[in-house]
């Protein structure tokens, strides 16, 4: 299973890049979950409580309900977030590294190299319209 993030800019993709999910406690660590895997989320902080708590009671229809009426992300909405996780990423290897994966898909190597290519792409086209499959 993957990540899978989209930058769209007039109904035409201009960035699409994957990653395992093996990364998500990585990406918490270095407080970038939010931004990689829920992007809309991160901009309505009470809807997203909302959404966890219906997903947690496994009612889908009704968080697939409440997460229609959050906003559209922009890649400018995710530039300091990921700048942010980027640099913690990188001022502490170590740390990081300790969140490998022990079966090799998902590791540090290959997660910085990711972030950093989606944050160029984030600042390259800052009005694009970020989606995400997971």
């Amino acid at each position: 299973m993957s990540l899978d993030v989209y930058l769209e800019v007039d109904g035409s993709t201009v960035y699409s890049a994957n990653i395992t999910h093996n990364l998500g406690r990585m990406a918490s660590e270095a407080v970038i979950y939010y931004a990689l895997w829920r992007p809309d989320e991160m901009l309505d902080p009470q809807a997203a409580d909302v959404i966890r708590k219906l997903e947690d009671e496994k009612r889908w229809d009704d968080a697939r309900e409440v997460r229609k009426l959050l906003p559209t992300p922009l890649a400018a909405h995710l530039i300091e977030p990921l700048r942010a996780g980027l640099a913690l990423l990188e001022s502490d290897p170590q740390r990081f590294k300790s969140f490998n994966s022990p079966n090799g898909w998902g590791i540090y190597e290959h997660f910085v190299p990711f972030v950093r290519k989606y944050l160029d792409a984030c600042i390259e086209h800052p009005t694009a319209t970020v989606s995400v499959s997971r």
